[in-house]
Order: C-alpha cells, then structure tokens, then sequence
C-alpha cells in the first residue's frame, strides 16, 4: 500500500493540480465538466486521494446538478460530514475520513425512497474502478 502524503507539497506532487485544488483546498470544479458525471458502468468509486471505497454505482443518481450524486456512502464511516459556512452558505461538506479530503456536499433534497440525501461530489475527488476489472 502506497504511503499516504503527511504535507501539502507531497500531496501537490501526487495529485493533479484539479484534484488537489478540490481534494486539499476545498475548490469546486465546474458543472458539467467532471469525467465521472456520465458513468454508467458498475463499479466502486474510490477517492482519488487515498484509495478509499467510499461510494457503489448502485447508489449513483443523475441529480441534474452537474456532478455525481449519490443516495448514500458505500460505508458511512469512511466520510466525515462538518458543517460548511464558506460562500456565504450553510451547507454539509463531505470529507473523507482517512486522508481528509474534500468530496463536495451533501444535501437533503434527495428522493425520498433512497434516503432523501444527496451526496453532491466533485469528479475530480474521486476514481472509478469498473466491477468487470475487480
């Protein structure tokens, strides 16, 4: 297992500059322009930072928002919900537990029959592995 980055210039060496402005600076990428909004496939989606599982696409939604959304976290103890006041807004930010980073927010206009959550991720937060590859 890959050793996982104690300082902010380790994890600038071993992310892209898009995840780690999302993963350790708590950015947004734009709508619309994430490579994971569209996937279909079955699979996991693990964070991009430290490999943790942390969403199945069984739970995955098309929420018409312009990022990936899920209904639920594959295991709700890998993400960290904190409370989010930045931009003006109060809002639930979720954090991966293990390496910290930023995946977006979660929300509680989701349909009512998966939860009535809405985990709003940013694409770049995560990677996916394909069900037919495990």
């Amino acid at each position: 297992m890959e050793k996982m980055p104690e300082k902010e210039e380790e994890w600038k060496k071993k992310l892209s500059a898009e995840q780690f402005a999302v993963l350790r600076q708590k950015k947004t990428e734009a709508p619309f322009t994430g490579r994971l909004l569209h996937e279909k496939r079955n699979g996991k989606y693990i964070c991009a930072g430290c490999g943790s599982e942390l969403f199945s696409s069984e739970t995955k939604f098309d929420s018409g928002t312009g990022w990936p959304s899920f209904s639920n976290p594959e295991n709700t103890a890998k993400i960290e919900i904190v409370e989010d006041y930045t931009e003006g807004m109060r809002r639930k930010e979720a954090i991966c537990k293990k390496c910290k980073g930023h995946l977006g927010h979660v929300f509680d206009d989701g349909s009512a029959e998966m939860g009535g959550k809405r985990y709003c991720v940013n694409s770049c937060a995560l990677k996916f592995r394909n069900k037919e590859d495990a």
